[in-house]
């Protein structure tokens, strides 16, 4: 358990559900067997009173001691687990309530009430304050210490995997857009259940897509499109990862809603299948003998032939390659309803697990054929990608939320309840000039170490800003 100045602060509705709480052994020895009306009472209240729908809380929850003796610790950790998500991942829906015939689109079954899932899904959260750790801070510390160290094992082995393959190859910091997308997908099969399960409609949910697509690109924008530059000339109109993610949310939104499960894997193979055949067999102006060349792609030819001026200027595509950011979310996605099913937690991580080898395997030997590039976003990158996404979720999920060892998380869970804010914050400011107030005079004094602590207290600042939204339960989402 974390040390009370760690928890969010206790609010008012603690102290009423503690005393239901208190008050729940009493209702369990009244005699039921008879008494008809008392029976279907049940489900109501466990639909209005979340707290109360621990039937068995001996058995489900672990801690029964701990529960008795502080209610209201307790009772405030249920209740951050259960607090609707930052941006992309919101509370799982109450399972009782949903079934494949009521949502039209979860062909897995879903969940029976288990801790697991009517708790929130904190490993998701720590997976994605972990990726976004080496966006904000993660990066620089790991380079400085490169620098520090000048240590020939650390510079071979180490620093390699903190750059971009310069284009055929994929290494570890490739992996920190693609782990995005796949969280994305993953947060989709909670957050879209839960607003069918509470009567909203697919044209309102559609809407609401809309919506969060357009406020995507806005924000892709700003980040890196030179949106507030206010200079056309300047203005970049698709060339961030929050836009990937944008389009490969609509087209994996029409898949979920429109599809069953088994449809919904043929959607995503055809994806893949199509921007295979599109790239390596249909002819474009000043195609060469190499389809995939940095610059003589058919992607790179639609994207400079729709976005004209305002293409990026790199060598990354998006317009076609949009498909292929769908077919990542869709591999995020169907992570999602096998964690939301009904299956034992010990077998979710053995499917996570032999899904994610065999996904890099797959991934692997078709970049044999076609190459695995991330800048173009090919089929073999998505399934190699994908395939080490569901080992990380694989590794998060069975530490986090199966073995509960949930204190090593909550580094990562404070900056990924606020995913969203913390990037577009980091985009748009540099605290280490906040960091070098503190910080500069050392320089003098520890040499070439300077830079890892200078990135080290700059994630210090912002971790330290997420911990206080966190505590007052501020959490930015679309």
């Amino acid at each position: 358990m974390n040390p009370s100045w760690l928890e969010p602060e206790e609010q008012e509705p603690v102290k009423r559900e503690e005393r239901i709480e208190r008050e729940e052994p009493a209702k369990r020895e009244e005699p039921v067997k008879k008494e008809g009306p008392v029976e279907r009472e049940g489900p109501v209240v466990n639909r209005e009173e979340p707290v109360v729908d621990r039937e068995e809380p001996v058995v489900d929850r672990e801690e029964p001691v701990v529960n008795r003796e502080k209610p209201i610790r307790e009772q405030t950790r249920v209740e951050i687990e259960k607090e609707e998500p930052a941006e992309s991942a919101e509370a799982p829906v109450e399972p009782t309530e949903v079934t494949p015939e009521s949502t039209g689109w979860v062909s897995v079954v879903v969940e029976k009430p288990a801790p697991a899932t009517q708790d929130r899904l904190i490993s998701l959260d720590a997976l994605r304050g972990f990726d976004m750790f080496w966006i904000i801070g993660g990066y620089g510390i790991i380079t400085g210490l490169g620098q520090a160290l000048n240590n020939e094992w650390f510079n071979t082995y180490i620093m390699p995997q903190a750059r971009h393959a310069d284009w055929e190859g994929f290494t570890a910091w490739d992996l920190i857009m693609p782990l995005f997308l796949f969280v994305v997908g993953t947060a989709m099969s909670f957050s879209f259940a839960k607003r069918l399960a509470r009567g909203e409609s697919k044209a309102r949910l559609f809407l609401h897509v809309i919506y969060r697509v357009m406020v995507l690109w806005i924000l892709g924008m700003i980040a890196q499109g030179q949106l507030l530059e206010y200079d056309l000339s300047q203005l970049r109109l698709f060339s961030n990862t929050l836009q990937a993610i944008a389009a490969g949310y609509l087209i994996s939104s029409i898949i979920l809603l429109t599809l069953r499960l088994p449809w919904q894997f043929a959607a995503t193979a055809a994806l893949l299948l199509l921007y295979w055949g599109l790239m390596m067999l249909v002819p474009f102006p000043g195609a060469g003998e190499d389809r995939l060349a940095p610059d003589a792609n058919l992607a790179m030819y639609v994207d400079k032939l729709v976005l004209g001026p305002y293409q990026d200027g790199t060598t990354y595509t998006w317009i076609l390659s949009s498909m292929t950011f769908a077919a990542t979310v869709m591999m995020g996605a169907f992570a999602g309803q096998l964690l939301r099913s009904e299956l034992h937690k010990g077998l979710k991580v053995l499917i996570l697990l032999g899904a994610g080898l065999a996904c890099v395997a797959l991934g692997w030997v078709w970049g044999l054929r076609f190459p695995i590039i991330k800048h173009i976003w090919t089929s073999s990158m998505v399934l190699y990608a994908g395939g080490w996404s569901l080992l990380l979720l694989c590794v998060f999920y069975l530490v986090i939320d199966v073995m509960r060892l949930r204190f090593l998380a909550f580094l990562f869970v404070v900056i990924g309840m606020n995913a969203i804010a913390v990037y577009m914050v980091t985009r748009v400011f540099d605290f280490r000039t906040i960091t070098d107030i503190f910080v500069h005079g050392l320089a003098k004094w520890i040499g070439d170490w300077y830079d890892v602590v200078r990135a080290a207290a700059g994630f210090a600042i912002v971790w330290l800003i997420l911990l206080y939204m966190y505590r007052k339960r501020t959490f930015i989402k679309i």
